[in-house]
């Protein structure tokens, strides 16, 4: 009897345990689930990186970068391959004093005249400020869709 006793909490013990396990083993099986910690309306990088990731983008960090022009150091990330710069202010307020000196067209950004390698495009929200510089249609249409339309660029 005693026997019978220790199997059955035996059982149920290691089906409580399997039970446990498997919502975490699943995830594992799917690692490119994106996970949105935020949501709602971008203000910072961490909740830019989690709408793109809601979108479907691949989003990976890249190395910090300067911008002579902008009072705060950058973060590159990685979207679907391309560099996209991210400058996080303490403030709005802050973020868009330097957005004031950029041009409409992005050619120049207070006193420096730029000469960019590719077509600039420039990008607002909360605190932070996003340059991206290429063409990619598809790179486009993710930032425009967490950001909004650009506010400088061509």
């Amino acid at each position: 009897m005693k026997s019978l006793i220790r199997l059955s909490t035996i059982l149920a013990l290691m089906g409580l345990l399997a039970a446990a396990c498997g919502p975490q083993q699943a995830e594992a099986e799917n690692p490119a689930t994106p996970v949105v910690s935020h949501g709602g309306a971008v203000e910072d990088q961490v909740s830019l990186i989690d709408a793109l990731r809601a979108a479907g983008a691949e989003v990976e960090p890249g190395d910090a970068v300067e911008q002579a022009f902008f009072s705060v150091s950058g973060q590159i990330i990685k979207v679907n391959g391309q560099d996209v710069q991210v400058f996080e202010y303490e403030s709005a307020e802050a973020m868009e004093t330097d957005a004031a000196q950029v041009a409409p067209d992005g050619g120049s950004i207070g006193t420096s005249m730029v000469t960019w390698v590719a077509t600039p495009h420039f990008f607002k929200s909360g605190r932070i400020l996003v340059l991206y510089v290429g063409d990619d249609a598809a790179i486009l249409d993710l930032l425009k869709g967490a950001l909004g339309e650009q506010f400088a660029g061509r």
